[in-house]
């Protein structure tokens, strides 16, 4: 086109939003990072309004505001705040790896600047809620025996969830590689905090695992849409949700029965330091983070036996099956 050099007119060809985008969610794939779906579907959806052909250095704080203020006015402010964090995440990615001296790659994007940088974040609000000992039993009722149909991985899946304490998605998408059957010891290489993470869970939830034939990808808790993948932690909210809305179940979250675990554990005898470890909670003093290479198999073995016992004395009650 006349007026435009060269160098303008072959810029639209590398460097643009979707080569940013497909970039960085290949990152997050590499990386192992669970979040990958989520993300990828947000930034298509992203990536057709700010321009898929457009160059990424070209989008500004403007651009990026007209994606997340309609998102904002339906109401859904939650979803805005995501958002803006993956586009945000996305071109932190892009500055960070194209300024790495450790690498002789050429940049291909040549941001200077992040648009979503200065955007506000949405406050957060801190969850308090936790099930009580006739909550958690109401709860675990209901998911020995549901009174519709559903996919039974989910309440499997939500039953390890409260029998373990650990993040929803790392039991989501338990792989039979993670499983040690006769030690009874779940173990992920690559975890949330970056650090792998192995638990000796308490044999209620050993029965249930051992119960649990893995399809044929291996997943314990495979989809009900696509088997070959595991199930989403948003698929296992919006299950929680719909059961909620039901008033079969108390009004509780996936988070609430992290929380859950941490208070009644606590109930139960197990020391905080232990119940930290179980859940794998980052430790920042430098002993922890620099020296300390000791696995504490043996007591968090002991919290769980302990935790065990607590979890059969509830579920005796009358009327309640602890069967898998």
């Amino acid at each position: 086109m006349q007026g435009r050099s060269i160098k303008t007119a072959t810029d639209a060809r590398p460097g643009t939003v979707g080569d940013l985008f497909d970039a960085y969610v290949e990152h997050l794939k590499s990386n192992e990072q669970s979040s990958w779906v989520a993300i990828e579907k947000s930034l298509k959806s992203v990536e057709k309004i700010l321009g898929r052909n457009r160059l990424a250095r070209d989008i500004t704080a403007d651009d990026v505001l007209g994606v997340l203020r309609p998102i904002y006015a339906r109401g859904k402010r939650a979803m805005a705040d995501h958002v803006r964090s993956y586009i945000r995440s996305a071109y932190s990615w892009a500055i960070k790896s194209e300024h790495d001296y450790r690498t002789t790659s050429p940049r291909r994007f040549k941001v200077v600047a992040n648009p979503a940088a200065g955007i506000p974040t949405e406050p957060k609000i801190v969850g308090t809620r936790w099930l009580g000992e006739d909550e958690f039993v109401r709860l675990y009722r209901w998911l020995e025996c549901p009174d519709t149909p559903v996919h039974p991985p989910y309440t499997r899946a939500v039953r390890a969830l409260m029998l373990t304490g650990q993040r929803v998605e790392e039991i989501a998408r338990l792989h039979i590689d993670q499983w040690d059957a006769a030690e009874r010891i779940i173990d992920w290489s690559k975890t949330k905090n970056g650090k792998p993470h192995a638990i000796p869970v308490p044999e209620l939830a050993a029965d249930l695992i051992a119960s649990i034939r893995p399809n044929e990808y291996g997943w314990f808790f495979p989809s009900a849409m696509d088997p070959t993948r595991p199930v989403s932690a948003n698929t296992l909210y919006s299950f929680m949700w719909r059961q909620r809305q039901r008033d079969v179940i108390p009004s509780v979250t996936n988070r609430d029965l992290r929380r859950t675990w941490k208070t009644l554990a606590g109930k139960a005898g197990l020391p905080k330091e232990i119940r930290d470890r179980i859940q794998n909670h980052a430790f920042q003093d430098v002993s922890s983070k620099s020296y300390d290479r000791w696995s504490y198999m043996p007591e968090k073995r002991a919290g769980m036996e302990k935790w065990n016992a607590f979890v059969e004395c509830l579920l005796a009650k009358p009327g309640v099956s602890i069967a898998a």
